[in-house]
């Protein structure tokens, strides 16, 4: 039976752009020197500030996308080992997120386990998220941060920096070949 949830029902969103901007924040974690970099910050800044309601809105749905891949490959590499995802991902990104108090209001930890949990278990996040209502600015740094922390568990995972960004941009480079 099809869930109103399904992703196929789902916009993508500018998954480019999502991207971009969490393999900036994955180079900066990591020290490779981007975002350390003042001009970097501030093209970051620009950026996000010149979104158009409507550009804005395909950045959110896109970073909705990149966590649903991100949890779709995390659903099958646990799977793999006969573990559960939600098990093994919603402990440590909830703990993740509690620590960036500065950042994250607590609030809005629940929703991003929520959206993570939709994800894991096949349903779009942008969809399970879109039924309780639109988005608040408060929850904008939490979806940026969720997509960020599941990136770096699958680099964790994989023992390779740029496997989670090299794995999306193939998958979207296969899409626009077909």
């Amino acid at each position: 039976m099809s869930s109103p949830c399904d992703p196929q029902y789902a916009p993508a969103g500018d998954v480019g752009a999502a991207l971009m901007m969490i393999d900036s924040r994955l180079k900066a974690m990591y020290g490779d020197g981007a975002e350390t970099d003042p001009l970097q910050q501030q093209l970051t800044e620009q950026f996000t500030a010149s979104l158009a309601p409507k550009d804005a809105d395909d950045l959110v749905d896109g970073a909705c996308t990149l966590i649903y891949m991100f949890m779709r490959w995390l659903r099958m590499a646990y799977e793999d080992h006969d573990k559960d995802v939600i098990e093994c991902v919603v402990p440590g990104l909830v703990a993740s997120l509690r620590m960036m108090p500065k950042s994250i209001r607590p609030e809005v930890i629940p929703t991003m386990a929520g959206l993570v949990v939709a994800a894991g278990t096949g349903l779009s996040p942008s969809l399970w998220r879109k039924q309780y209502g639109d988005w608040t600015k408060d929850e904008m740094n939490s979806l940026e941060a969720t997509a960020l922390l599941l990136a770096e568990h699958i680099n964790r995972l994989t023992d390779n920096r740029d496997f989670a960004a090299r794995m999306i941009a193939e998958a979207m480079s296969r899409a626009t070949e077909g």
